[in-house]
């Protein structure tokens, strides 16, 4: 035994007794016995452990409970990827801190108000034939009856609905073959509209209902307008599924409470549990939607309540669409086999699952043979003749989970914790095994799609009890991970979820996923269009309206643009952010100290962030995203000044203890500067002038605005004067101080101006080109380098000529920095800018458009 161990061991361990390795077979049997782990520990850990840099083979997207989350974590590593807000504020995203997602959690507005938790229950994939397809995930709201759609693109919530006429749910998400429909199913009985109707009336007004939510895929959105409601009894309805195959077209809902009973513990009744479970059958729902959709094209067929069609029961019943079929009492799941001929539901108080066959149920229908009718004329079929047959697994059958194998189904048992796996189509149980403990849903690798992929099977733990270290009385829910390619079932891995409580699980093959790594330069991530504030380098500003103020900005490493915003006390500031880099994980977030705004700035997205300024102060922002080395430099200055309020300077203050001699030296310092800012304006206006600007009406309007500002200047500089020769040096350097900051805010639009005309006046650009510099200022390049002059980056006027055969030099060191970090040229440039080139992943044609850029660039430079 030992020497098969050993073997053993050595096998799982993929080492060799040849080797050299620091671990050794020894070794692992000295961890084995410091550690109690026996061989099929060891085999369990070898069949999920995840070496450094290899994927997991399935995604799993997991419902959140009370977080209002979505879960994404993978197998077989069980390793959590991410947290996808949906119906809740989610702030390492953003999400519900910026202004975009904010519009997305406004959808879920109920009846004017805010709804800001939820409670996410059945995420589901669309498909296509049946299959899952990794485009789109939907997922439900029990606590406020909401579907939410996440764009699988970008792994973001893109749309929020609220059912209009559901009051709660438990039933949705649940898609039809091709997502031609969501389907949304009430829970509890409760009136239409949304007026006060006694508990006494609840046969009369309460109702339940499945909802069709029409998917327009390719917008990638449900349309409200297009989706309708069917009207059912007011049984509480329960889960869902939509046939395939041979029953297409069909959907499928069970319910509990068929004896429609109304509580009242207060007033000295049985509970609710007690009333409810008194009929030894429920109600399975049999409805065909593609009739109903149908129906609802003719205004004679439905009603509109809050603005929404719904299908009356008698409207469904008269046109072959609604059947009612006894199920065992209490059921949970409902789920159609890969090929749609049976119908497989358990129930929580029966020890049996049931099959039904959808071509005996079919067959009935066609001959119009039922069993009777309930209160509401709905028809009854019997329920024998409907079932294939029943398998007895255990107390508390709930859900079902097909695999990959043709007939093979694995059960969860609520009571006795434990997965049955059985033969639906011989009513044979195989094999079960114990998880721990009291196991909801179950899914197996695509398990309830057409096409199941088996291989492992995931168990929903309520309670994990004694599994974990303990954290407190409100202990983490339990996700176990079973190897199913077996004759016997493995449990092979705990996981424990540190918020709840996820309800349930959807799988896909990781291959069939395809998110994007960086958004097109200026994308609004939650409508997919381009933003239209998107803000490329270079076209930073500040825009004032009254009170509102728009800020225009930029993130690249290891900037924000602009670094100083001033507004007033009271002000509505919006700042809009694009993040100019292209790398993948390069995200830049944005938050501003006491404002309680944070945007998450992927690669290539623009975001925005509101507030009103009624905080009087000095308010840093800064980059929340750990993104470079020099990630604590980036950040900025949001000043709130009271309009109101009459500040003295603290400097000037400090000028009044300075001795005559320190006086006279700061004098001279100011007047020093605004000589140098002079002289750079008026090179500015000769160039301006000798260029004949006022042929061009934009450049002569920003010239005109320079000159306004320039031209308060001589009153100021009067007053400077005057104040000198009277030996109030004080006042002097304080009025220089105002002189220079009209020269700032000419220098500012003159510089501008000059640019302008600058591209004016330069070369008509080739195609490629103006194609290079638009990759040049979408890929965040203007970021480091300025042309013309030295910045962040060098100066890349002239750059194509610094190298032997520059054309090449310049396209292999954009399309590979990392390779010239160690090049002598680009080590003094590193040193000197103290920054290093990073990989914008530019394609090739856009790498020789850059060049044809600088080329045009070069042509051009001798009109500076």
């Amino acid at each position: 035994m030992q020497k098969i161990l050993k073997s053993s061991i050595i096998t799982i361990a993929g080492l060799s007794m040849a080797t050299s390795c620091m671990f050794g077979a020894n070794d692992l049997q000295s961890i084995m016995k410091e550690r109690n782990l026996s061989e099929k520990d060891v085999l369990s850990a070898a069949k999920t452990y995840q070496p450094s840099g290899r994927k997991d083979e399935y995604i799993v997207f997991s419902s959140g409970g009370q977080s209002g989350q979505v879960l994404v974590y993978g197998v077989p590593s069980m390793r959590i990827y991410k947290y996808i807000g949906v119906f809740t504020p989610e702030p390492w995203q953003g999400y519900g801190y910026d202004e975009e997602s904010k519009k997305v959690l406004a959808g879920g507005m109920m009846r004017g108000k805010q709804i800001t938790w939820g409670d996410t229950h059945h995420p589901a994939l669309t498909e296509k034939n049946g299959e899952y397809v990794g485009d789109y995930l939907f997922i439900n709201d029990k606590a406020n009856p909401r579907i939410a759609v996440i764009n699988l693109h970008d792994f973001e919530t893109t749309q929020i609905v609220v059912n209009p006429v559901i009051k709660s749910e438990h039933g949705g998400s649940f898609v039809t073959p091709n997502t031609e429909y969501v389907i949304e199913a009430s829970q509890y009985a409760a009136p239409f509209d949304n007026e006060y109707h006694p508990i006494e009336e609840y046969e009369s007004v309460y109702r339940g209902a499945v909802t069709f939510w029409k998917f327009d895929y390719p917008k990638g959105k449900i349309d409200e307008k297009a989706s309708f409601t069917l009207e059912l009894p007011p049984y509480m309805q329960d889960l869902s599924d939509a046939g395939k195959g041979e029953s297409m077209g069909w959907g499928f809902t069970n319910s509990f409470n068929s004896e429609m009973y109304t509580g009242g513990i207060e007033k000295g009744l049985p509970p609710f549990e007690a009333g409810m479970s008194r009929n030894d059958t429920d109600y399975l729902h049999v409805y065909n939607w593609q009739i109903l959709e149908k129906l609802v094209q003719d205004e004679k067929n439905y009603k509109v309540i809050n603005n929404h069609r719904v299908v009356p029961i008698e409207v469904a019943v008269k046109n072959n669409a609604l059947f009612l079929i006894p199920e065992p009492k209490s059921p949970h799941g409902v789920d159609v086999s890969p090929d749609g001929r049976y119908i497989i539901i358990g129930g929580k108080l029966d020890t049996h699952a049931s099959v039904y066959d959808f071509r005996k149920i079919k067959e009935l229908i066609d001959k119009k043979e039922y069993a009777g009718t309930d209160p509401f004329g709905i028809p009854i079929l019997d329920m024998k003749k409907s079932l294939h047959g029943q398998v007895e697994l255990g107390l508390g059958p709930l859900h079902n989970s097909y695999d990959e194998k043709d007939g093979i189904v694995y059960t969860s048992l609520y009571v006795d914790s434990q997965i049955v796996k059985w033969d639906y189509k011989n009513l044979k149980a195989l094999d079960r095994v114990n998880v721990h403990y009291n196991i909801g849903h179950l899914d197996t690798m695509e398990g309830k799609s057409s096409k199941p992929k088996g291989k492992y099977a995931i168990a929903l733990d309520k309670l994990s009890i004694d599994r974990f270290n303990p954290v407190g009385p409100l202990h983490p829910q339990n996700h176990q991970l079973i190897d199913i390619t077996g004759a016997k079932m493995e449990l092979i891995y705990d996981m424990p979820i540190p918020l709840g409580e996820p309800h349930d699980v959807v799988s896909i093959a990781a291959s069939k996923l395809k998110p994007a790594m960086t958004y097109k330069m200026g994308t609004n991530t939650r409508t997919g269009e381009q933003h239209e504030a998107m803000t490329l380098a270079g076209q930073e500003r500040v825009e004032r309206n009254g009170k509102d103020v728009k800020v225009y900005a930029t993130m690249v490493r290891s900037h924000i643009n602009p670094e100083h915003i001033e507004v007033n006390k009271g002000d509505n500031v919006t700042i809009y952010l694009t993040n100019l880099e292209r790398a993948q994980d390069e995200t830049h977030g944005f938050a501003v100290d006491m404002y309680n705004v944070h945007a998450s700035v992927e690669p290539g997205k623009t975001a925005s962030v509101s507030f009103v300024a009624d905080q009087e102060g000095v308010f840093p922002y800064y980059c929340t995203e750990f993104c470079s080395a020099l990630h604590l430099e980036m950040m900025g200055y949001l000043y709130v000044k009271d309009p109101n309020k009459k500040y003295e300077s603290v400097k000037a203050s400090k000028l009044k203890t300075l001795s005559p001699e320190a006086l006279k030296a700061e004098y001279d310092k100011v007047i020093a500067t605004n000589k140098a800012t002079d002289d750079v304006i008026q090179s500015v206006v000769k160039y301006l002038q000798d260029k004949k600007y006022e042929r061009f009406p934009e450049v002569k309007q920003l010239v005109e605005d320079a000159l306004d500002q320039y031209s308060k200047i001589k009153d100021v500089k009067a007053k400077a004067d005057e104040s000198y020769k009277k030996g109030d040096v004080n006042n002097a350097i304080l009025w220089e101080y105002q002189v220079w900051q009209y020269m700032v805010k000419t220098a500012d639009v003159g510089l501008r101006a000059k640019n302008n005309l600058t591209k004016a006046l330069a070369t008509p650009m080739s195609p490629a080109a103006a194609r290079g510099e638009e990759a040049y200022l979408k890929g965040g390049c203007n970021g480091c380098h300025v042309i013309g002059q030295v910045s962040s980056g060098p100066d890349l006027t002239g750059v194509l000529l610094r190298h032997e055969n520059g054309e090449k030099w310049v396209f292999d060191f954009i399309k590979d920095p990392a390779k010239f970090y160690e090049d002598e040229y680009i080590k003094s440039m590193i040193n000197f800018f103290n920054l290093r080139m990073p990989n914008q992943h530019m394609a090739d044609p856009e790498i020789k458009d850059i060049i044809e850029y600088l080329k045009w660039i070069d042509e051009n430079a001798a009109i500076n």
